[in-house]
């Protein structure tokens, strides 16, 4: 069976970044694997690309340039915010205000983001919201484990049904106890 839509994949890969000899910076294997409903969209795009059509077996390796993966680092995204926005009743943990921390954080439409902390002073701290990875090129390695048929269960879960449904005993939408 071929990587398409609606299938189930699982993979081992080795991510290095920018080539074939770069710092690996992530390892799945036989054992960790990596499992996912192939264009359910929670893999990026290119990825998806370079995979569908393989079958289980098959080996792979392929690079994604920076704007095919996650894009270019953007300055705009380097912001200095209040220091007085970090408190919680008036106090700042300054644990968390550790140049390095990854700090989750809301814009103001509600959206969730993730900050790295790049300079504290006496008022500001200046974050950083590119991706870890914006500006890297990635290349990926590995093989296809297995390529199977999507549960309507999956699915169901992909499209976010049982995060967002909520009813208990039984879900007519998604056929699930969510």
């Amino acid at each position: 069976m071929e990587i398409s839509r609606n299938k189930f994949v699982t993979l081992s890969y080795e991510l290095r970044l920018n080539d074939a000899e770069g710092e690996v910076i992530e390892r799945t294997d036989d054992n960790n694997p990596l499992a996912f409903l192939f264009g359910a969209g929670k893999m990026l795009q290119m990825f998806e690309d370079k995979l569908e059509g393989l079958k289980a077996g098959e080996e792979f390796s392929f690079q994604l340039k920076p704007d095919e993966a996650y894009g270019e680092v953007n300055p705009q995204a380097i912001v200095d915010l209040p220091k007085n926005i970090f408190e919680v009743n008036g106090e700042i943990d300054g644990s968390l205000l550790t140049v390095g921390n990854q700090v989750p954080m809301q814009d103001a439409q509600g959206n969730r983001l993730n900050g790295i902390v790049l300079e504290v002073t006496d008022d500001t701290v200046k974050m950083d919201f590119n991706h870890p990875l914006a500006g890297d090129a990635l290349y990926f390695s590995g093989s296809v484990l297995d390529v199977r048929e999507g549960t309507d269960e999956e699915i169901a879960e992909a499209a976010g049904l049982h995060d967002s449904c909520g009813v208990e005993g039984g879900c007519s939408t998604c056929g699930s106890g969510c």
